[in-house]
């Protein structure tokens, strides 16, 4: 086949859409421009990857939200240059207008929402990958990525879930390290009625001291109260701060105090009661003798 054969074969008609033609040569360049287009945004995100890691946390989040505009920003071009190639005219774009209008009215409301509320959290930086955050519903993890539809996270049991960024919009968010992740928690615990009061205190400060993230500085020391006379115990409550980088997502905080007040506890032989009732069984009045 001759040069002159296979040009006029590539440059063949094979659809004519409105007053646009599409031929072969036409469809091989919108494809070479769509493979360039993924390619440049593989190379563009391990480019960013790279210089992430080798930056602090400060600066590391705004490399991943330009990451993410210059990723939106090569899609864009790319897909404006694949179109072009075909012969399509992308100043018109009033078709197009009315077809995402059309398509938002019949389902993709959640979709359009969901990348709007993305480009939300990158521009409040409210979320930033490497995060610890809890969501209203319970799941807790680590922020690993912030897509255009979804925010992956990485709970404490390695599982990757999958939100939807317009949760973090609409919903509650605690996000442990978004500014001064130290915190104080408040464990709850009771002892037996007639224990020490003295030693209690003793055993809680103990139990706290041995969990590798409490804090003890000025202004910040554990501390012991007691809150409640309880039917069956005297109810006490272990406040401590505590700094979550230390060991966030290995270990369950109020578990870890809670492991450590029973063995301080058993250790001054302070007993943790059970509930218990005292009953007091009344005799009936003694039968009257009729005498007649």
């Amino acid at each position: 086949m001759t040069r002159a054969e296979l040009l006029q074969l590539l440059n063949q008609p094979l659809l004519t859409v409105g007053n646009t033609v599409i031929s072969t040569n036409s469809i091989l360049f919108s494809l070479l421009a769509l493979l360039a287009t993924w390619l440049v945004t593989r190379l563009s995100s391990r480019f960013f990857v790279r210089l992430r890691s080798r930056s602090d946390p400060a600066n590391a989040s705004s490399l991943y939200i330009l990451e993410r505009f210059g990723h939106y920003l090569i899609l864009a071009i790319g897909l404006m240059v694949a179109l072009s190639a075909l012969g399509i005219d992308i100043s018109h774009l009033a078709l197009l207008a009315t077809a995402l209008s059309v398509g938002i009215g019949f389902g993709l409301q959640s979709i359009f929402n969901n990348f709007f509320s993305g480009i939300i959290i990158l521009l409040e930086r409210s979320l930033k990958v490497g995060d610890f955050i809890e969501l209203d519903n319970g799941v807790s993890g680590f922020v690993q990525a912030i897509n255009i539809r979804s925010t992956q996270i990485l709970t404490r049991d390695n599982l990757d879930i999958l939100v939807p960024n317009s949760e973090f919009v609409n919903g509650r968010v605690t996000n442990w390290t978004l500014g001064d992740p130290t915190r104080r928690l408040l464990i709850p615990f009771g002892v037996a009625y007639g224990s020490n009061k003295d030693r209690v205190r003793q055993a809680a400060l103990e139990a706290a001291a041995r969990v590798e993230f409490t804090l003890n500085e000025p202004g910040r020391e554990p501390d012991v109260w007691l809150v409640n006379f309880g039917d069956s115990s005297l109810d006490f409550q272990l406040a401590v701060w505590v700094d979550p980088r230390r060991n966030l997502g290995k270990k369950n905080l109020h578990g870890s105090y809670l492991w450590e007040l029973e063995t301080s506890l058993a250790a001054h032989g302070i007993n943790i009661p059970f509930p218990q009732r005292d009953l007091h069984i009344i005799p009936p009045p003694a039968a009257q003798v009729n005498h007649g």
